[in-house]
């Protein structure tokens, strides 16, 4: 149980279909690399909270389960999340840049530790950054370091590094109308893996473009599993607190167990 609350809870919005709505009248054009990028980083997220209530639907070959998730995001510094199936609480999640807890009720189970645990869990290396620009539909690497290749392929940008990484492959696919994420994917062809986030729906709130539906596959050598998020409300810039206690009684346990 506690390995499909934490897939639920956190991979869900770690592993985040090109078709993604596309802002009406926009239209990708021919556009080189360094100026799709400009775009990119020229449309980042621009308010300092979310208050936000999703919808989460995990598929696997034998399993199905919907929980509703409360997620509170201050802008570079915390990001808590509460999950309940039915109105009955499943856990809880504190991630900040440099600890990430968890308490999960039905075992009585937490963790505290850094990224790394987390990281070889998911498969790719995570750390607070990756996270927060997942959840609002921006790239989860610096473009700047790197030069990329461009193309149009279909009603999107592809970008493609023009050297990958030793040990995996990263491409994006960028949305011509709002020059958010359309697509991330990491491969891991050594290891048979693959991790893809697809925002197949971007709302406007305010003067905000957010996402509003994100669809994530994990693949491995013998395991597809499938997340669908849904933002069912989402607030701006509200005053926010971060409510989180671990419960006396509790056994401490690591990710690998």
């Amino acid at each position: 149980m506690l390995k499909k609350t934490i897939h639920i809870l956190i991979v869900s919005v770690l592993l985040v279909s090109c078709k993604a709505k596309i802002i009406e009248g926009s239209t990708a054009i021919s556009m080189s690399s360094k100026n799709i990028i400009k775009n990119h980083y020229e449309h980042q997220f621009n308010k300092k909270t979310i208050n936000a209530r999703l919808k989460a639907v995990y598929r696997s070959h034998d399993d199905l389960q919907t929980i509703t998730i409360k997620l509170r995001l201050e802008k570079d510094k915390a990001i808590w999340m509460s999950g309940t199936m039915l109105g009955f609480p499943l856990a809880k999640i504190m991630i900040t840049p440099t600890k990430v807890l968890f308490y999960e009720k039905l075992d009585k189970t937490y963790f505290e530790g850094d990224f790394t645990l987390l990281s070889n869990f998911l498969g790719t290396e995570v750390d607070f950054e990756i996270i927060q620009n997942l959840l609002i539909g921006e790239s989860i690497l610096d473009l700047t370091k790197k030069k990329y290749s461009a193309k149009v392929q279909g009603e999107t940008y592809m970008l493609t590094p023009k050297k990958q990484d030793k040990l995996f492959d990263i491409l994006f696919w960028i949305n011509p109308g709002n020059f958010k994420m359309n697509k991330q994917e990491v491969r891991q062809p050594d290891v048979q893996k693959r991790l893809t986030v697809s925002y197949t729906e971007y709302q406007k709130i305010k003067d905000e473009v957010f996402p509003r539906l994100i669809n994530i596959t994990a693949v491995d050598k013998t395991t597809r599993t499938f997340i669908d998020l849904e933002y069912r409300s989402v607030e701006f810039d509200k005053k926010l607190n971060f409510p989180f206690k671990i419960p006396q009684g509790y056994k401490e346990i690591y990710l690998d167990e």
